[in-house]
């Protein structure tokens, strides 16, 4: 039974879920190949790009859990469905970018809106899942976000090239395209989604009463302060928010800076650097689905979100010395599996010891604080390349972020029972 739901719920809701999720990611990191025209074409240096980068990390922060909040007051249907068309509305209102005051603030209000929906799904999927499953159903669900790279960067490559084309730059047209999609998908989530197991009709009747029993009994034998601020009383919340601080400031200051980093290695057309900023995404999906996979049947959750953190932390301090395209590009492919690698397993941690609003503001409480990381890693690399005009300094930043979150994971206290042998 427990195979034949999880199953079940994995088909029906994960694939959804994951679609959603690579609209999001590429809403977010699409400015990251708006760098090859629009800062010439606005006269942005590093630093002030690097900032407007971050900046959505800071709406990100301040709207995280009030958002999270009402998802659970009105329910994750509704609420993702309507975060989804603002967003989308917001991303294609970039075409209106003239200088740094309009690029500030909209990637501020992108964050803001933006910030219910990641941990508002981990939220969900939690409330739909078994523990033994989470681990492998978050890496499946995030595997999105490396694969938004993979389609998103000859997508966003190829837009560049309509630049002049109906009087918008090519930067334009891609802000524009790419933003269509979110509003479209938050009108089919109104319809797809259900909030809760017991309003799901393609459960049989057994299958949603083994659900909901088991789901019971996972809540009745735990442990864990309850409500919403009694999560942010727990002192193993803000230990993962530190590492998932460091995870995103290396997830994100090398996504963003990629296509820059690249063409400055290369000078390829845009085209072939959105093929090339790809490749590294490749093997992150492939990694990222079967490390949650094996966290999930072992029932260990550190080693498995600290080693690729290690693994990745070297790549990126080797990486700051190569000039040349090829060894970067094999390099920085590690760093991104090594990043990636650790959603799975880490987000299943918090998960085993989260329940009711306090899921809700712990989860978001960790996703924000962690994606100030985002604010982070694009802002230190531009602000260092604009001093030395290198990258090699700001690489071995957020490099030693990502070791420093591998050594903090492993002191993370776990509640004691979980699961050691495999479904």
């Amino acid at each position: 039974m427990e195979e034949a739901v999880v199953r079940r719920l994995t088909w029906r809701l994960v694939p959804f879920l994951f679609l959603l999720y690579i609209v999001a990611y590429l809403d977010r990191s699409n400015v990251g190949f708006a760098a090859l025209q629009m800062q010439r074409q606005l006269g942005f240096s590093d630093a002030v790009f690097g900032l407007g980068l971050g900046l959505f990390f800071v709406g990100y922060f301040c709207f995280q859990v009030p958002s999270n909040l009402v998802l659970q007051r009105v329910g994750a249907r509704r609420w993702i469905a309507s975060l989804m068309m603002v967003w989308g509305v917001i991303s294609a209102a970039m075409v209106f970018v003239s200088g740094p005051r309009s690029f500030y603030t909209l990637r501020f209000l992108l964050g803001a809106a933006e910030a219910g929906f990641f941990p508002g799904v981990i939220f969900y999927l939690k409330n739909w899942f078994p523990v033994r499953a989470r681990a492998r159903t978050v890496a499946r669900f995030m595997t999105a976000a490396p694969l938004s790279f993979v389609l998103g960067g000859p997508v966003s490559g190829a837009l560049l090239e309509l630049h002049l084309k109906a009087g918008l730059a090519g930067w334009q047209w891609m802000f524009l395209m790419e933003g269509i999609p979110a509003v479209l998908l938050g009108v089919v989530t109104l319809v797809y989604l259900v909030d809760r197991p017991e309003e799901a009709a393609w459960l049989s009747s057994e299958e949603r009463a083994w659900l909901l029993a088991t789901l019971r009994r996972e809540r009745e034998g735990v442990s864990a302060e309850s409500g919403s601020f009694g999560a942010l009383k727990m002192g193993r919340i803000w230990t993962l928010a530190l590492v998932y601080f460091g995870l995103n400031t290396v997830s994100y200051g090398v996504s963003l800076w990629l296509p820059t980093l690249i063409k400055s290695l290369s000078g390829l057309s845009n085209f072939k650097v959105g093929v090339l900023s790809a490749t590294p995404y490749v093997a992150a999906a492939l990694a990222m689905a079967a490390v949650g996979l094996h966290s999930d049947r072992s029932g260990e959750r550190q080693w498995h979100t600290a080693v690729p953190a290690f693994a990745g932390a070297i790549a990126l301090s080797v990486a700051a010395y190569s000039t040349s395209v090829g060894p970067s590009i094999v390099l920085i492919s590690v760093a991104v599996l090594g990043v990636f690698s650790m959603m799975g397993p880490f987000w299943a941690m918090p998960t085993s010891f989260l329940y009711g609003s306090a899921a809700a503001a712990g989860i978001a409480v960790i996703n924000s604080i962690g994606n100030l990381g985002g604010f982070v890693g694009p802002y230190v690399i531009g602000l260092v390349r604009t001093s030395t005009g290198q990258f090699k300094g700001g690489l071995l930043l957020v490099s030693a972020a990502l070791a420093v979150s591998g050594a903090v994971v492993l002191m993370v206290k776990l509640p004691a029972g979980e699961p050691k042998t495999p479904i």
